[in-house]
């Protein structure tokens, strides 16, 4: 940031920052067209965006950050493309030092069955050595959408009541909260997308429920520190508005927490697995 920048983003600590932020990294495509550079080239510059947006959050005290890097709907794209992102990904995760001098802990989230095992390897890799940087969270959402979460949790809520691990009385919304991919995240409070699509994208449909979004033209690879704040301003001026439909979780029972704890211990375990 400029000392302007920095200026202002002091103003805005006098007001609520929110404790996690999700960003939907859109228009690598469109970004690409403009500036008259390959699909490669795109996704380097949205990567760097990331980094020096983990700088902004970081500056500003934010502890958890969520970016949609891959769609499952992405598949459907031209294979030079998807190889495009992916190695541009590898080349992300590989600067492990830069992430680590952050104070950045990785986490990925999403259907890791739809990927190449080399890169499911390098994401294993990357979440065990950042697992002890605590400055600021990044999950990163890659093959994932929101109908794919929602599936794969009712999926493991209906095998855990055929294997009598969980009863009816079990189900719940916190259980179902407990079960997604996100866990133990907490929801969004701020949601904000680029390139000027007004929808979610099937981003997180269970968890941006109370989430403030804010929508935005700028193409991603072009997103800057003044775009940012503004968001966090319009994000302070709807606070209360927000947190009004929030509500208290209730505890889960001893069985459901045990059966929890299982879902998630499995998911990593066919992560590590693979790597």
């Amino acid at each position: 940031m400029t000392w302007t920048q920095r200026y202002f983003a002091q103003l805005l600590t006098y007001g609520e920052i929110p404790k996690h932020v999700a960003f939907v990294m859109d228009s690598y495509r469109s970004y690409g067209e403009k500036s008259c550079i390959s699909a490669q080239e795109s996704y380097a510059k949205g990567f760097d965006k990331l980094v020096e947006t983990l700088q902004w959050c970081l500056h500003l005290g934010i502890k958890e950050i969520t970016v949609y890097a891959f769609s499952l709907h992405n598949i459907k794209r031209t294979q030079e493309e998807i190889d495009a992102l992916f190695e541009e990904l590898k080349t992300f995760l590989e600067e492990r030092d830069r992430l680590n001098e952050l104070g950045v802990c990785i986490n990925f989230i999403g259907n890791i069955n739809k990927l190449p095992d080399d890169l499911v390897k390098l994401f294993a890799k990357s979440m065990f050595i950042t697992k002890q940087n605590n400055k600021t969270s990044l999950n990163v959402a890659f093959s994932y959408t929101g109908h794919d979460e929602l599936t794969n949790a009712f999926n493991q809520i209906s095998k855990g009541i055929k294997n009598n691990d969980l009863e009816e009385s079990d189900l719940s919304v916190e259980i179902l909260d407990n079960c997604m991919y996100t866990y133990p995240s907490p929801p969004p409070d701020l949601l904000i997308r680029t390139s000027d699509e007004s929808k979610l994208g099937d981003f997180m449909l269970w968890q941006c429920s109370y989430s403030y979004i804010y929508f935005t033209s700028v193409l991603w690879p072009e997103f800057t520190a003044w775009d940012f704040m503004f968001a966090i301003f319009m994000y302070q001026r709807n606070f209360r508005a927000c947190i009004r439909y929030k509500f208290p979780t209730k505890r889960l029972s001893s069985r459901a927490e045990q059966f929890v704890e299982n879902v998630q211990q499995n998911r990593l375990n066919s992560l590590y697995t693979i790597a």
